[in-house]
C-alpha cells in the first residue's frame, strides 16, 4: 500500500496508509533484509513509500508493516495504479466542478459506473479519450455527464501508442539505386502528418531495412503500415528495383 512516512524512532517507524487513514509500524527489522547502520538511508519523515501490511491486530489497533517484504516489480506496480487514480480523481472532479457536482455526486453518476465495468475508473477513462462518450452512455451513465467527461479525458490524457513493425529487402542495380532506396524509404514517412500516427524507417544491414508505425490503436497502425509499404515497394519497383516486405510480430 500506498504509505506517509510520519516519524521515526530507535526501533522503526510509523507510517499512515494513505488509502485508508490508518497508522502502522514499519519496525526496524523490516526495513531492510540486509544490516544497516541508518534506518533514514531507507526511510525518511514525510516520505511517501510503497509498504506491505503484514498483520492487523483489531482488537489493540496495531498494524504491522514491511518495506523489505516489497519487490521492486511491486512497488513500480502499486506507485503506477497510485498515479493512476489520482489523476482519475483529477479528472472526475474537474467534470464534476463543469457540472456544478461534488465530487461525491459525480462519483456516484459515473465514478461507480465505470469501475464496475472497467474495473478501473483511469482505465475507463482512456476508453472514453479513445472512443468517445458512447462508451460511458453504453453503461448508464447520463448524455450530460459523458460529454463532460469525454471533453475532459480528451484534453487531460494522453493515450499510450501501439507499436507494430515490419521489415523491407530492397535491391536496386541501377548507379543510382542507392539513393532511389533511400528516397522510397523517405517516402514511406510521408504518408502520415505526424498527427494520426508515426513512421520512422532503420537500416538493418542493406538490403534489409525496417519499418516501425506507432499509432493510438492497432487497427489505425496497421492501416498505416500497410500504406507505408505499399508507398515503398512501388517506388522502388517503379525505379527499376525489386523489394518484399514481411509484417513482424
Amino acid at each position: 500500500m500506498i504509505a506517509t512516512v510520519e516519524r521515526i524512532t530507535d526501533y522503526g517507524a510509523y507510517a499512515t496508509l494513505d488509502e485508508y487513514g490508518k497508522e502502522g509500524l514499519l519496525h526496524i527489522s523490516e526495513v531492510a533484509s540486509s544490516w544497516f547502520r541508518n534506518i533514514r538511508d531507507y526511510v525518511r519523515e514525510g516520505q511517501k513509500t510503497v509498504l506491505k501490511v503484514l498483520r492487523v491486530d483489531v482488537e489493540k489497533r496495531h498494524v504491522d508493516l514491511s518495506l523489505r517484504r516489497v519487490t521492486r516489480r511491486e512497488r513500480k506496480d502499486k506507485i503506477m495504479s497510485w498515479k493512476r487514480g489520482r489523476k482519475a480523481e483529477t479528472l472526475l472532479r474537474s467534470a464534476g466542478e463543469k457540472l456544478g457536482l461534488s465530487f461525491e455526486e459525480i462519483y456516484e453518476k459515473a465514478g461507480v459506473l465505470i469501475e464496475k465495468e472497467f474495473g478501473d475508473v483511469y482505465d475507463g477513462l482512456e476508453r472514453v479519450a479513445r472512443e468517445g462518450s458512447k462508451v460511458l452512455v453504453k453503461v448508464g451513465v447520463s448524455d450530460e455527464v459523458a460529454v463532460a467527461l469525454e471533453e475532459i479525458a480528451k484534453d487531460k490524457i494522453r493515450l499510450p501508442l501501439v507499436r507494430i513493425k515490419g521489415a523491407f529487402e530492397l535491391r536496386c542495380f541501377k548507379p543510382d539505386g542507392v539513393q532511389c532506396i533511400r528516397d522510397a524509404l523517405l517516402g514511406a514517412q510521408k504518408v502520415v502528418d505526424g498527427k494520426e500516427a508515426e513512421v520512422q524507417v532503420y537500416v538493418l544491414s542493406p538490403p534489409k531495412y525496417r519499418i516501425e508505425v506507432a499509432a493510438e490503436d492497432y487497427k489505425k497502425a496497421e492501416k498505416v503500415l500497410q500504406k507505408a509499404s505499399e508507398v515503398v515497394l512501388k517506388a522502388v519497383t517503379k525505379a527499376g528495383g525489386e523489394g518484399v516486405f514481411k509484417r513482424e510480430k
